[in-house]
């Protein structure tokens, strides 16, 4: 292996100097002694060897006891994330990782990852890309795939979401106004008295309604957790409106997540409604 620093003095000031011989940057030793300077440069150039041997030895102990381990690939390391998900969440995990940010890393495998693939998939400075590039570096920590971390904690780029606000009542009212489909308008006078999650509304079945109590019962998909809210006059005329039988919202029922996200999402835009 070839050497990367050399040692040479300088007549002059009789002092020894290293030169980089990858890059010819040179740099005082600080000392006239040859015994001295030669311990300095043999030191530098063990700093440098050392990481390569590392690497090796890591591989050569891998190769015995996990050799799948050798050729485990980030793309991997995603496909295993997304099993272990369900439902919507899955969707989404689904969604992020096709992303055109991640191509750069699908390939490249977890043992011989440097810090430099991460930072390429950092480099498009998007939310989602930090947060999930986030989720499966812990995840292959976590299995074990990565004995260390690749970036460490203080040298990610922080997370900045973007502020988000719920619709104000001259909104609501705008969204009312404009809207021409009895289904979709119910639906939007149902989230503006319940303040629920679009998809679970959306889910919403006769069976959730308890007209003896006056009661509109629900499980949260998002936490599981159960959601009793109390309703009044204004609430019940409308519920008397909707199926008495089966969902709802029998149409939007039907709809995945992403798709009636982007029909409220044309609703805000053609009544000028930004920052949802």
């Amino acid at each position: 292996m070839k050497l990367r620093f050399r040692l040479y003095r300088r007549s002059q000031s009789g002092r020894y100097y290293l030169q980089d011989n990858l890059t010819g940057k040179q740099e005082s030793l600080g000392t006239t002694d040859l015994g001295e300077a030669s311990k300095l440069c043999h030191a530098r150039n063990e700093a440098m060897r050392q990481p390569e041997l590392n690497v090796q030895l890591a591989r050569a102990y891998l190769a015995a006891g996990n050799p799948e381990g050798l050729d485990r690939t980030w793309q991997f390391a995603m496909d295993e994330l997304i099993r272990l998900k369900t439902g919507s969440t899955k969707q989404r995990y689904q969604r992020a990782y096709q992303g055109k940010a991640f191509d750069s890393l699908r390939r490249v495998p977890i043992l011989q990852t440097q810090a430099d693939d991460f930072l390429r998939v950092l480099r498009k400075d998007a939310v989602s890309v930090n947060d999930h590039l986030r989720r499966l570096h812990n995840f292959a920590l976590d299995t074990g795939w990565l004995s260390r971390a690749i970036l460490p904690r203080k040298q990610w780029p922080p997370i900045v979401y973007r502020e988000r606000r719920g619709v104000t009542l001259e909104e609501h009212q705008k969204l009312l106004a404009q809207e021409t489909k009895p289904e979709f308008k119910a639906f939007l006078e149902l989230l503006w008295h319940l303040g629920g999650a679009q998809t679970d509304v959306a889910q919403l079945t006769a069976e959730h309604i308890d007209w003896e109590h006056r009661l509109v019962v629900y499980r949260r998909r998002k936490t599981g957790t159960v959601s009793r809210l109390q309703f009044g006059e204004g609430l019940a005329k409308l519920l008397q409106t909707l199926p008495a039988d089966g969902p709802l919202f029998p149409r939007l029922a039907t709809l995945d997540q992403k798709r009636r996200g982007e029909v409220f999402l044309c609703r805000c835009r053609r009544a000028n409604i930004a920052g949802i």
